[in-house]
């Protein structure tokens, strides 16, 4: 099957060149970044030099399916017309995530391009929407911080044990801001410090509301997501909390095997979700495509506490986008996925 992937120049779209090379069903057919163009792939990431890849404006190949690693506005302007062709298409970008064209337009700020394609695209997290992702000609694959948090937390939604009070609390390693320079990702400001930012807002939040809401339709989600960047390259780890509902789940000690009972069922045939006993590790996904999750209980509080750690690059972009493509073309859905966590 030949594939394409649109700015490959981008840590996503780098990323996702770097599975694809071991996913034995795929040829990477042709790869594109304007400000690349005209050069070899390994002249601008060495460590993909083995892919001997020519770098050019638009894609210059007939594809199967295409990976769109654009920002949003111009990842669906480029999409499209792909699309028409007849061909399949993962959208790394948030341009078809959003249900609500005005909460799009709110958080994104810009006007969308293609909306006439929001409503038939497939919100992109396999442990949610399998059967949905294997019908669909576009996905829209989740932000980081949302497959973080939705894993997170879908468990509790689904099974009606909290109440819709819920605070995500986040942190990332900086490859989430992307390759573009910025002060607030330069080394000497991110070194050996800790901020948090968007606090007002992040743009990952109406991701989450939507599909925990979807879960419950019966409660409107009330969420604060707070995000902080922190010092590392890679990973995300976030600690989410709600208060347990009354009556819904036994009290104390009890509580917290109940939860865990919990958890085990939902993710009991998930490859890619993993319930442990201990709190986890950013190392304990880092270059993998897990997410690996702790539910637990506050027995002072009556609130449950869980944390989730992804790689932000794999299962939180590329890796996740890799699994969309094995569902929607009926490939075993761990193919080229098979990473074990690079520890310490």
């Amino acid at each position: 099957m030949k594939v394409g992937i649109i700015n490959v120049t981008g840590y996503a779209g780098s990323e996702l060149a770097r599975i694809l090379y071991r996913h034995p069903e795929v040829e990477i057919a042709s790869v594109t970044g304007r400000s690349a163009a005209g050069k070899q792939l390994g002249e601008v990431f060495p460590h993909l030099s083995a892919l001997d890849l020519g770098i050019t404006e638009d894609l210059t190949e007939s594809v199967d399916l295409a990976f769109s690693a654009l920002p949003h506005a111009a990842s669906a302007e480029r999409v499209v017309p792909i699309l028409k062709q007849g061909a399949k298409v993962v959208d790394i970008s948030a341009d078809f995530r959003l249900k609500s064209l005005d909460e799009y337009q709110y958080w994104y700020k810009v006007e969308h391009p293609c909306p006439e394609y929001i409503e038939t695209a497939v919100f992109g997290l396999p442990e949610l929407h399998r059967e949905e992702i294997s019908a669909a000609n576009l996905v829209a694959n989740p932000g980081c911080f949302p497959t973080a948090a939705i894993l997170a937390l879908a468990p509790a939604v689904k099974a009606g044990i909290i109440e819709p009070e819920i605070i995500v609390d986040a942190k990332s390693g900086v490859s989430g801001a992307g390759r573009g320079f910025s002060m607030s990702t330069h080394y000497s400001e991110v070194n050996e410090n800790v901020m948090a930012y968007s606090v007002g807002g992040h743009r990952h939040l109406p991701e989450i509301t939507q599909e925990l809401g979807g879960l419950d339709s019966g409660q409107e989600m009330r969420v604060t997501l707070l995000t902080h960047l922190i010092p590392m390259t890679r990973g995300i780890l976030a600690s989410c909390y709600a208060p347990l509902k009354e009556g819904a789940i036994a009290f104390g000690e009890e509580a917290l095997s109940e939860v865990r009972a919990i958890y085990e069922d939902f993710y009991k045939d998930e490859p890619f979700t993993d319930v442990v006993d201990a709190p986890p590790m950013t190392k304990h996904t880092l270059g993998n495509n897990n997410c690996v999750v702790y539910p637990t209980v506050d027995t002072r509080t009556n609130r449950l506490i869980v944390i989730s750690c992804i790689d932000n690059l794999v299962k939180g972009a590329a890796g996740q986008a890799v699994q969309n493509m094995n569902v929607m073309f009926d490939f075993p859905e761990d193919e080229g996925l098979k990473q074990l966590a690079i520890y310490p």
